[in-house]
């Protein structure tokens, strides 16, 4: 693999990102959007996240494979030290350590700003099916989160329930 490189994302890097989402949208349940955001929203989704968060794109040979960013976990005061983390990596550069990569920044980058506990949803069903693996699970789980909530049945995609877990880490 060429080397990859992290760098901070730009509004200007939305219809790639909008590529490698709508893969996770239209055929998966790993988002639980059913339309898949036009490039203008999300522009703005990059715009607006990076006021107070991190977003990160990886490259490998200038082409963005996979993106990660942070936002607020609730709008209460309280919570500012909290933030809820996202990653997505292009379907055909899964298991190359990308993730990592972009996690491992996020979570430096995250701490450099006084951020304390790091929160990742993710959807879930007791027996994987075609729409749902256990991948995401594992990568957190891999990464040092914890399972501290499992919220049944909240999701419905594909006419199938599923469930969304909680995962928590202490930076």
């Amino acid at each position: 693999m060429s080397e990859a490189v992290i760098r901070n994302a730009h509004p200007d890097d939305a219809e790639r990102l909008v590529q490698i989402y709508s893969h996770y949208v239209l055929n998966t349940a790993v988002s639980f959007e059913y339309k898949v955001p036009s490039i203008e929203e999300f522009r703005e989704r990059i715009i607006k996240t990076t006021m107070k968060y991190p977003y990160l794109v990886c490259t490998i040979e200038d082409i963005i494979v996979g993106y990660a960013y942070a936002g607020a976990y609730s709008t209460r005061q309280a919570y500012d030290w909290t933030a809820a983390t996202s990653i997505y990596v292009d379907k055909d550069h899964r298991r190359k350590g990308i993730g990592s990569l972009l996690y491992d920044e996020l979570e430096k980058r995250l701490k450099e700003q006084g951020i304390i506990n790091l929160l990742a949803g993710v959807a879930s069903c007791e027996t994987e099916d075609k729409y749902l693996s256990h991948d995401s699970s594992r990568f957190h789980i891999s990464k040092g989160y914890t399972q501290v909530a499992h919220m049944k049945t909240v999701g419905k995609k594909f006419d199938r329930w599923y469930d969304l877990l909680w995962y928590q880490k202490k930076l």
